[in-house]
């Protein structure tokens, strides 16, 4: 099988952790583990990651830093940080698949410069703001700032994800037989002038779940596993008693009621990606990657089979002819 697994910002780093190099090598370190048993099993890999504390961290030090004269953009600070994370996944998966070639492949993502995202930014990056410090930034910067809890933060636009720049390159790689480690963070978000196709960067960021969804279709995968720190998707998350679900549907899943800026675009890229494909997608714990592809872990989320077109003139099917509907569970 060819899958597409997209590791969540807690591969390198969990709330409340230093953002120090040792700490995320740890991390990489147990994903890698992981993520290796895919390909022992005998399957193609594409590896996407999340980047969101990394960025945050080099946009607060390139704001802070007194011999610039204007901060990195953070479409620069999104390849440094495909780079530095791409090494770490790198060399730990290679020295676990002994023999195997593992390439980090710094990668574009095309967005549309009239996507509404622009004009309504909402996506948080970096740490928190005093007042003053936000005003400030609105007023030399242009910033957009809005409260994250009790706190201000900056937000940015997260437009959508319409192509990907590299995808013959990762084509080509798998193809040689090559584990990809691919749109790190998203992907470096670009808009394509159509006259002369040339690329620019843009202050923006993507959401990394919506890219590992659009690669896996368009490298025609098998599966799409999003990997993160929780075992399932829950019903009623936050209440006493909290529901996991193992099986669910499309449809049924963007009926349910998640948190915005964690479980809910983790969950509409899954939704998506099954509803156009007819593939399996995942959403299951980071530390059992090949469980949650084997179904024994994770929340698989499969579309209902298409009814049959049987013209105007078929007959009723009857009882024995009956589809199941694929079985999921309930709130």
């Amino acid at each position: 099988m060819r899958i597409v697994a997209a590791l969540g910002g807690n591969a390198l780093l969990q709330r409340g952790e230093h953002p120090d190099a040792a700490v995320q090598q740890h991390r990489v370190h147990d994903a890698a583990r992981s993520l290796a048993e895919l390909v022992l099993a005998g399957h193609e890999l594409v590896v996407t990651h999340g980047n969101g504390p990394q960025v945050g961290l080099l946009a607060a030090e390139s704001e802070s830093d007194p011999d610039l004269t204007a901060p990195y953009p953070l479409d620069v600070l999104g390849a440094q940080t495909q780079g530095m994370i791409g090494t770490l996944l790198a060399r730990e998966l290679a020295g676990r698949l002994p023999g195997r070639t593992v390439t980090a492949l710094v990668t574009h993502t095309e967005v549309d410069p009239h996507d509404p995202a622009f004009k309504h930014p909402d996506k948080f990056i970096g740490g928190q703001l005093t007042d003053h410090r936000a005003r400030t930034m609105e007023l030399d910067r242009s910033w957009t700032t809005a409260h994250d809890g009790d706190h201000l933060r900056r937000t940015v636009p997260s437009p959508l994800p319409k192509a990907i720049t590299e995808l013959p390159a990762i084509r080509a790689l798998l193809a040689s037989g090559s584990v990809v480690i691919a749109a790190g963070g998203g992907g470096i978000p670009v808009t394509r002038n159509p006259d002369t196709g040339q690329v620019r960067g843009v202050e923006a960021v993507v959401d990394k779940d919506r890219t590992a969804a659009l690669l896996a279709e368009q490298l025609d995968a098998d599966a799409l596993l999003i990997l993160t720190d929780v075992t399932h998707v829950f019903t009623h998350f936050g209440a006493a008693h909290p529901g996991p679900l193992t099986t669910v549907t499309p449809g049924r899943l963007h009926e349910l009621d998640l948190p915005a800026g964690s479980m809910r675009p983790k969950a509409e890229a899954a939704a998506g990606f099954a509803e156009r494909t007819g593939q399996v997608a995942v959403i299951g714990p980071l530390d059992d990657a090949l469980g949650a592809l084997l179904g024994t872990t994770g929340t698989t989320v499969r579309a209902l089979p298409a009814p049959l077109d049987r013209g105007p003139s078929a007959m009723p099917a009857g009882p024995s002819t009956h589809c199941p509907a694929v079985p999921h569970a309930t709130a």
